[in-house]
């Protein structure tokens, strides 16, 4: 397997080094994705100004071209989103209107300058939505050129109306670690074999 790189996009709503359960599972991601000789990085999406729009350099004061230049460097994206009110966060869907520049832009190769990525999702939170929120996480991605593994996805809903998040707890549960091992796996195997033989024009 060829050396490849992971960018993760903890798109929780607290900055800096407020405790994050989506920073935890980004990070979960990663260390997972090195275990397969992935290396990379977690990006805490709310610590930049990302303006809104659907271009790629929305003018002065927009943080995005930065962070877009390390997505199109990656082989591998990690998108971490927390779950508010049964959707996925407000800087969730801001990542994906931006990335919706990319539709029109094209590689070297003649197709969107995404295809041939990988894409692996992560969901968060304490009430219901993960499902929805992983499927339409998935829509988008493919939508700018992404490439979904089997079983590319894993979450964690806490008990209905209780305050204890993905952080709180003393130990991964089994069946989550399995599932974000395996999304980490299926991602890395992927993304080898895209980079060996890449979709045609």
């Amino acid at each position: 397997m060829t050396s490849k790189t992971v960018l993760a996009l903890n798109c929780s709503l607290k900055p800096g080094d407020e405790p994050s359960s989506g920073d935890l599972m980004a990070h979960q991601f990663v260390d997972a994705l090195g275990e397969h000789g992935v290396s990379g990085s977690v990006v805490r999406v709310v610590d930049h100004r990302i303006l809104p729009g659907v271009e790629a350099d929305m003018g002065d004061g927009d943080d995005w071209p930065s962070i877009r230049d390390r997505v199109l460097a990656a082989d591998i994206l990690v998108f971490v989103s927390p779950t508010w009110m049964g959707h996925m966060s407000s800087v969730a869907q801001r990542v994906l209107e931006r990335l919706d520049a990319e539709v029109a832009t094209e590689g070297p190769d003649g197709n969107p300058v995404l295809s041939g990525k990988v894409a692996v999702v992560g969901v968060v939170g304490n009430e219901d939505g993960a499902h929805k929120i992983t499927a339409d996480l998935f829509q988008a991605l493919s939508d700018v050129g992404y490439t979904i593994p089997a079983q590319g996805g894993t979450y964690w809903n806490g008990e209905a109306m209780h305050k204890v998040d993905y952080l709180d707890l003393d130990e991964t549960p089994p069946a989550i670690a399995a599932a974000l091992n395996a999304a980490a796996a299926n991602a890395a195997h992927l993304a080898d074999l895209l980079g060996h033989k890449p979709y045609q024009a």
